[in-house]
């Protein structure tokens, strides 16, 4: 796997809901390397730390073999990388091969998969059209958070390389289909609860489906 793109995002003011807000999903290409930091990517613009930025969602990562899927959905927007909202964009990532838990080198940091992305209405916004949350849930192809076991910076060209596979098999994409579907597969909700590089709180949510 490849880093094709860093991205960084400035606070961005958007109305919702007849609420006046900003956010940092508006992240554009930088030619300069980006720092990966315990709990953000030095520079970034996280403003809901609720659900955004903190140990278990230190850098987003997004797949750029995904793009033309996207591009061919909406072929009227601005295309550039940082368009999903992520930090890297890695050509070659794959959620349906990359295990929760998995440690990798990226640049000089060294990285842990921990959980796919969500969307949320500020993706809509950004697309001009919320159908997207649905259209990138059953896409499939969430990219991937990462927590940072070690800081590091990340430069365009840097590989991402496992150094650790998780015992578990679980995969970012098995959780992912987890998270949405209506009928939980047993096997796969039980290796989640035991996931510890899951945040406990999301496991325990889980729980409740067991």
């Amino acid at each position: 796997m490849k880093v094709i793109s860093t991205n960084l995002g400035e606070p961005t003011k958007i109305v919702w809901n007849g609420k006046a807000t900003s956010t940092g999903i508006y992240k554009f290409p930088v030619e300069s390397p980006l720092f990966l930091d315990l709990e953000d990517v030095q520079g970034d613009t996280v403003v809901d730390r609720k659900y955004h930025g903190g140990i278990f969602k230190a850098c987003y990562l997004f797949s750029g073999d995904n793009y033309p899927y996207w591009k061919a959905k909406y072929p009227h927007l601005d295309w550039n990388w940082g368009m999903l909202g992520e930090n890297l964009t890695v050509e070659g990532l794959d959620e349906s091969q990359i295990r929760i838990g998995s440690t990798y080198k990226l640049g000089t940091a060294l990285v842990q998969i921990t959980q796919p992305r969500e969307p949320c209405y500020k993706l809509g916004i950004r697309f001009g059209n919320q159908d997207i949350l649905k259209q990138f849930i059953d896409h499939g192809r969430p990219g991937t958070y990462v927590r940072i076991l070690e800081p590091g910076t990340v430069s365009i060209g840097d590989t991402m390389e496992l150094v650790e596979e998780s015992k578990a098999p679980l995969t970012v994409q098995q959780f992912y289909n987890l998270l949405f579907s209506k009928t939980k597969d047993q096997e796969v909700l039980e290796m989640a609860i035991q996931n510890e590089a899951l945040p406990l709180k999301k496991r325990e949510k889980l729980k409740k489906w067991a």
